[in-house]
């Protein structure tokens, strides 16, 4: 049996896999983040632990109804949120209560700076493939621990990552997996290593940020104590695990070039796997080393989906929300019921989901809106309306991937936003392209988590057995009657996010 840590923003959810990546049982044990100030987005590393120490005891029990065991389970592996900053003295011990997340952007000022006096951006960019704003990534972080917690950064040792944290307080092993090391911001991509000269003229020592494994080394065995306190066997392996965008990938069946998949959640993105990064000073994909050797994960993103879909039902579907309540019904099923009874465009109305941000194509200041309103328009309209906007801002996406990559032409979605056979089928017609829902569904980087766990102990010779673990359960098709019209939507849709980029807020 295999364990595998889903440690993501919102969470710690813990898998219990048989041999043949078969799941048998999972939980979810909640953690909080705090928002100490603006552009601060903090979690208590702390909190990963006990998340992880309590989903464990939880998992054990559910595995108990099935005759599982403890000594039963042979390896275990972390999928992990990305671009974290937990710093740690020589002895292994935590300098910060709470340290900043991938979201946090404290460190504005320290990429700014960099840029203008150190370095050329796009040059950055090409060597590093990080697409995100600069002040995301572990690099800039650390510079504002040396600028703002003097006292502090003297005493660091080692900045690790949320997962590699996490493997520290099991194993007592400090090591990095190459695609966590990526989003480091002085990673290069085409070296597999950490860039020295990046980090020469960041002024940090190499020697902070830790050596860099494979995803499927194992790094030893469960501490005596620590496997006591978890329930495990001591002599339980632990591989090196991923960065949750390239776990992620695997369990979704995106490891060989060309092959993709849509994450479809509160954020949502496309993420296609290549043998080289795929880079553009455009849209700019921010890329990571794959899990998988001599692969690259490169994603685009738009960063209200799932969150856009909840604002309109909170502000919107109140009536709905309190029919579901009392009928025990979805609400989304009821608002996706309401939406068929649009007709494909929405009887004219068009809406831009960038209520949290846009996607890098069209910045991030850009926000959302509804255009084409008139007095006969009807909420089912207005569902449809942002239903369709999600589809065709995903599109844009898929578009700026086309030229980069040979894509193929069949996409597999994970997420919340991938249960709906409806909402798949607009999908499907408005990016032209296949769409599979697989049995996988929610737990792709559990999953890949898992897969890495397997290769590492030898359980799996490599990771081709995830094609007979992913089974299509359903596939949309596009219709050339509809994927017509959406062409035309789209580009209307094209022509009002300029408009809307550039509008002026007051």
């Amino acid at each position: 049996m295999i364990i595998s840590y889903d440690l993501g923003t919102g969470g710690n959810k813990a898998s219990l896999f048989d041999s043949d990546g078969v799941r048998i049982a999972s939980v979810f044990e909640a953690y909080e983040t705090l928002y100490p100030a603006k552009g601060w987005h903090e979690q208590r590393p702390a909190d990963w632990l006990h998340a992880v120490l309590k989903s464990t005891h939880r998992l054990l029990t559910e595995a108990k109804k099935y005759g599982i065991t403890p000594k039963q389970i042979s390896c275990l592996a972390i999928s992990g949120h990305s671009l974290g900053c937990v710093p740690l003295d020589g002895n292994g011990n935590l300098l910060r209560e709470t340290t900043p997340i991938w979201s946090d952007r404290r460190a504005d000022s320290e990429a700014t700076s960099f840029f203008e006096q150190l370095f050329d951006p796009d040059e950055w960019y090409r060597r590093t493939g990080n697409g995100f704003p600069a002040a995301h990534y572990t690099l800039f972080k650390t510079l504002w621990y040396k600028n703002n917690e003097p006292e502090l950064f003297a005493k660091i040792n080692k900045i690790v990552g949320t997962k590699d944290f996490i493997n520290y307080c099991l194993t007592g092993v400090l090591a990095t997996d190459y695609s966590y090391a990526s989003g480091l911001g002085a990673y290069r991509l085409t070296d597999w290593d950490y860039d020295e000269e990046l980090i020469r003229l960041s002024g940090l020592p190499t020697k902070l940020f830790p050596p860099i494994v494979s995803s499927t080394k194992i790094l030893g065995t469960l501490k005596f104590g620590v496997a006591t306190e978890l329930g495990l066997d001591q002599h339980t392996l632990v591989a090196a695990g991923g960065v949750d965008n390239s776990c992620m990938a695997l369990g979704a069946g995106s490891f060989r070039t060309g092959q993709l998949y849509a994450s479809l959640g509160s954020s949502s993105w496309i993420a296609v796997s290549d043998s080289k990064p795929l880079l553009d000073l455009c849209s700019k994909p921010y890329v990571f080393t794959h899990v998988v050797p001599d692969q690259f994960v490169s994603a685009l993103s738009i960063f209200s989906s799932g969150t856009t879909f909840r604002w309109i039902r909170d502000q919107l579907c109140r009536d709905l929300k309190s029919q579901s309540g009392r009928n025990q019904t979805d609400i989304y099923e009821l608002m996706i019921n309401e939406a068929k009874q649009s007709p494909l465009g929405a009887n004219g109305v068009l809406f831009n989901p960038s209520l949290g941000g846009g996607t890098p194509l069209d910045g991030t200041d850009i926000r959302g809106a509804f255009l084409g309103l008139d007095l006969s328009h009807t909420r089912a309209d207005l569902i449809r309306a942002v239903m369709e906007g999600i589809a065709l801002n995903l599109r844009v996406v898929l578009d700026a991937f086309r030229p980069l990559s040979k894509v193929q032409n069949k996409m597999n979605v994970v997420g919340g936003g991938a249960k709906s056979t409806f909402w798949r089928q607009i999908y499907a017609d408005a990016l032209r392209i296949d769409v599979e829902k697989t049995n996988i569904g929610q737990d792709a980087a559990a999953l890949g988590a898992a897969a890495l766990a397997a290769v590492g102990s030898g359980l799996w010779n490599d990771f081709s057995k995830i094609d007979n673990i992913l089974n299509v359960e359903d596939r949309q098709i596009p219709q050339e009657q509809n994927t017509t019209k959406y062409d035309q939507l789209l580009k209307q849709f094209q022509l009002d996010t300029k408009f809307l980029s550039k509008r002026s807020i007051f």
